[in-house]
Parts: C-alpha cells; structure tokens; sequence
C-alpha cells in the first residue's frame, strides 16, 4: 500500500485494513503508479469502438446537469476531480464553510451539532473508493463513473458519541439540497435524502468526507461535507449533508420509496411476483472501456465494480474464443475500481466483438443481459457489456 492510500490515524488504521483488503489479486496499492492506464505512449493509439456514435461526447461538468466520463479516455487511477461523474436532483446549493453546521439528531442520548472546523479536528481517515450511478448503463457507455481519494472521519464514531437508543432502526442522511415538489396537487419542500438501517450505517468504512483528492470538496461533489458508503451506489452518498437523524420507523422519501427503486420480476415463496427494492450495493459488474494498439500489438482495459467482495478473477473473450484471464492493477483496493488490462495477441483485421466477465470469491459470475432478472426500471445496470472494433 502506497504511504497516500493509508489511513492517516493509527488508532483506526487495523480497522480500515480490514475495510481495504481485496484479495489475492488486489492486496493493496503498488508503486508503479502508471501500471495500468497510462497515458498513450510514443505511437500508441485507440482503436475506435464500432458500437460508440461518432456523436458521442462527454461535456466539461455544468450547474445543475449531469456530466460523465468519456471512459475511452481513462488514463489514471484517480479520476480528476472535474471528470468524476456528477447527478444532482435538486440543485447544486452554495454553503459556507464558515457557518456549515452538521446536526445529529433523533432516538440518540446526545444531540449533536459540528462546525466543519470541529468536523476536521476529529481522527481523520483516508481511502480510496470508487462507485457508479444507479443509473449508469451502456447508453453512457458506463460513464457516470469515478474512483477518488477521500479523506473525512469515521460515520461509526459520531454515531456512537450520540449513543443511539435501544428500538432505533434507520439512519436518515439529508442534504442542504431543497426543492418545491407537487405531490397530490400539494406543493412541498422536499430536501434530498437517503436512509441506512442501523448495522449498514455502523460499518467501520463510512465516512463523513470533506476532502477528495487532496483538495477541500468541490461544490459539485457535495461542498463541504458528504456523506460516503464504501460499495453502495453513489445515490446513497448523500452531498451537501447537514442532519443525521435517527428514528424507529422506515424512511419513506422519495429517493427511498419512490425513485432509485428497482422494479424487477422474482420467485417470492414460489410464486413469480414483480418485486420494488431501494438501490443499495453495488452489483458486480466489469466493462471494457478502451482497445489500444501499438507496434501491432493490442490491449484490452476495463473497470471492475462490486459491493467489495474480494475479487477471484477477470476474464476478457474475443469473439467465439474462450475466456482468457485479465490482469488487475495491483493499486486497486476493497472499495476503488479495479482497472484491468488482457493483451490480445494475434488480433487479425476486421471487426470483432470483445466483452469481459468478472467472478468473485464467491463464485457469482458477472451475469449476462439473458441471465438477469426482468426488470422494468432503469436503474442497477450490471450485464456484461460487449463491445465491438476493427482491427
């Protein structure tokens, strides 16, 4: 592990070793930073992807709209700051620092309040986590999209200064983030929020972050504190966090109940019923975003994202081919992206199909579009992704 991807307090450091782990194929940070993604070198260059429309464009990060990643142009382990993907829903909302307040309030034995100030002088924690939209599909080319750096202190230690009181059952995060919505020809302020049930919330990796890749938080990422659930989907990252509430009941807003909600066809004790669930952890998935060529010789490279399982392995096939190993970017750990690369040897001209599928530890395969389950909404976008070139 590289000194910039420890954890910078020693009294939580064994903690988050255990919350960064990845397994055999990702232990941990190396020191070869440009193993995987490196600039195009001296006469490397991509070789276009037939199924991306000529256009297609990722634009620079705008107010209150949604940026993503070109992922074909993925050259570092960290994403910048200004390409890491953005989704706001109600607005982007200017806070100042100096008067920020973060209240904790609810079933807790002491209410508290924090400045940003008193937020930062806490023990302070560092890791490096990537996720997705909800959202995030082919259409974007899995663009909404990003891995980061994020320094802020442990959600589990506020939590147990409050002292949570014994018949509590969620966690609700909200943000500064309000807008006027109609419902039942009602108009309603309603701020963003999402809620954890009290064991997901206690998980030694959630962070309260104020600092993403080395600089205070941007405004687009959730200025100046957000909310960050190793593993989950980015919608429960809730930005621009100013109360943590704690209540006996189950949260029922509308980025709860009613929207980010997968609607998906299951076997519910043996009868075939359409079934609704809150996005939650990310599902594993792997893509392959960019085919380089240089001196004749091809590379494949990709992402991998899941909930944090350790990772068995990635394997990348060419047409009807068979299933051949990728290599993982040892920088990877237990909650970034794990970016790959397969060299394919041999490429013959024309055009061909390339897809990846990764495995985990335990054994769930990356499922294909035939395999998953029928669902009706958009969101949770997992299947293995082929992509077509020419050679």
């Amino acid at each position: 592990m590289n000194q910039d991807d420890k954890p910078t307090d020693s009294a939580r450091r064994n903690i988050l070793k255990g919350a960064l782990g990845t397994g055999a194929l990702a232990a941990g940070a190396a020191s070869v930073p440009g193993f995987i993604f490196p600039a195009l070198a001296q006469g490397e260059q991509l070789v276009p992807f037939t199924d991306v429309p000529d256009t297609f464009n990722a634009r620079p990060a705008r107010p209150n709209s949604t940026h993503w990643l070109d992922t074909r142009e993925i050259t570092t382990h960290f994403t910048d700051n200004d390409d890491f993907y953005i989704v706001q829903h109600y607005g982007q909302p200017e806070i100042d620092n100096e008067t920020y307040k973060l209240k904790v309030t609810g079933m807790v034995d002491n209410e508290l309040e924090f400045s940003l100030s008193e937020l930062m002088a806490r023990d302070n924690i560092e890791q490096q986590v990537g996720f997705e939209c909800g959202g995030n599909s082919r259409g974007l080319f899995q663009g909404l999209i990003g891995n980061a750096r994020w320094r802020g202190v442990s959600l589990a230690s506020i939590l147990e200064e409050a002292g949570i009181q014994d018949g509590a059952k969620e966690i609700v995060f909200f943000g500064s983030d309000v807008q006027t919505e109609t419902i039942r020809e009602t108009e309603v302020d309603k701020a963003f929020a999402r809620s954890l049930s009290i064991d997901d919330a206690m998980r030694p990796e959630n962070m309260l972050a104020f600092e993403m890749n080395g600089e205070p938080l941007p405004l687009y990422h959730g200025k100046p504190v957000r909310a960050l659930i190793p593993g989950w989907y980015g919608v429960s990252n809730v930005k621009w966090l100013n109360q943590i509430h704690i209540q006996d009941t189950r949260y029922m807003g509308r980025f709860m109940g009613r929207d980010y909600v997968t609607l998906k066809k299951e076997s519910i004790g043996g009868i075939e019923r359409w079934v609704e669930n809150s996005v939650t952890t990310i599902n594993l998935k792997s893509s392959i975003v960019r085919v380089t060529e240089m001196g004749g010789q091809h590379t494949i490279q990709g992402f991998v994202l899941n909930d944090g399982t350790s990772i068995e392995s990635i394997e990348v096939k060419v047409d009807d081919g068979p299933w051949e190993r990728a290599e993982i970017n040892p920088r990877s750990t237990k909650y970034s992206w794990k970016l790959f690369r397969y060299d394919w040897n041999n490429a013959t001209p024309g055009e061909h199909t390339v897809v990846s599928r990764v495995t985990d530890v335990d054994g769930n395969v990356q499922a294909t579009t035939e395999e998953l389950p029928d669902k009706v909404s958009r969101w949770e976008n997992y299947a293995q992704f082929p992509r077509t070139v020419r050679i």
